[in-house]
């Protein structure tokens, strides 16, 4: 069971928090530009691998179009004390794009494979990943899939939808089963992971169960839910399991702003909590008026008054 990563969500704070709340088998950081690494504002990007002990294994995430590039950051991974390294092949941010990462690379195999090699010899020894989809503009999975293989990563993980697709689809899980299939085929020993839409970890068991997936990427269903990969997660989607007051909810919360704000406060805008907000206080009476309050905060002391008042 993996944390996905996400842009200004699992952050370093947000991280620790579940790490502490709900752990799952192996997390990743926020995904971070290998060639920006490599440029005159490594100090900045730096920040998003920030990462802890308890959070191991940790995976660092980077994403580039060009070998040279990844090679380096690859061996600063390495440097960091990085449990591995993912390579981001499906994110279908433009900008990402433009510069030939991300989604990009499923158009261009033989330039993929080139910084797959790159990053296993900039990384060597640590595993390497490969985080990816279905297709670009409609699914091309028998002819992407073995481009990937062919270079031996230690796991791929398969967001079940095209570049073009976006999220504006279910996840197709069928197509994960095929991955599966297509790797058995190829005699790999390349893990195969499942991602897309999967809101709890019962839920994943069973969709691995029923693709043959050797595990399961779980990413939005982690908002407003530090403690999806323990026993209290389950309560999300209604499963059985311990369940977790509005109170307890709320005082992760301050947790989690308290951790944003001495970990990240010098780097990053407080309002990236606000999407946080939204996610823990929810599903309760007067959650619509704390909600509203808290937006219009701007520390963690103002959030932990505004919420001390509302528990009162």
């Amino acid at each position: 069971m993996a944390l996905a990563p996400m842009a200004n969500v699992t952050d370093a704070a947000f991280r620790r928090v579940i790490a502490k709340h709900g752990k799952p088998d192996v997390m990743f950081t926020e995904f971070v530009s290998a060639d920006g690494l490599m440029s005159e504002g490594r100090e900045k990007l730096l920040v998003d691998l920030w990462y802890s002990e308890q959070e191991r294994p940790i995976v660092a995430q980077l994403f580039s179009g060009q070998p040279e590039k990844m090679y380096s950051a690859a061996k600063l991974v390495k440097e960091l004390g990085f449990d591995g390294l993912d390579i981001n092949m499906g994110c279908p941010d433009r900008s990402i794009e433009k510069s030939g990462a991300g989604a990009a690379l499923i158009k261009h195999p033989k330039l993929a494979r080139e910084i797959i090699k790159a990053a296993k010899e900039g990384a060597h020894p640590l595993p390497v990943s490969i985080k990816t989809r279905l297709g670009y503009n409609r699914d091309t999975l028998e002819e992407w899939l073995p481009e990937l293989l062919a270079e031996t990563p230690a796991a791929i993980t398969l967001h079940a939808r095209t570049r073009e697709e976006m999220s504006k689809v279910p996840a197709h899980f069928d197509r994960v089963k095929r991955a599966v299939e297509i790797r058995d085929e190829r005699g790999s020993q390349t893990l195969i992971l499942g991602n897309g839409d999967v809101q709890s970890v019962a839920q994943a068991r069973k969709m691995a169960e029923e693709t043959g997936a050797d595990g399961i990427m779980l990413g939005r269903a982690i908002f407003g839910n530090p403690y999806l990969f323990s026993d209290k997660g389950a309560t999300r989607v209604g499963e059985k399991g311990q369940q977790i007051s509005n109170g307890d909810k709320l005082r992760t919360l301050q947790e989690h702003v308290r951790l944003f704000e001495e970990l990240l406060g010098p780097h990053k805008n407080f309002a990236i909590m606000k999407k946080h907000f939204k996610a823990y206080v929810e599903g309760f009476d007067g959650a619509k008026e704390l909600r509203l309050r808290l937006m219009e905060t701007a520390s963690a002391a103002e959030v932990g008054k505004v919420i001390g008042d509302f528990l009162l």
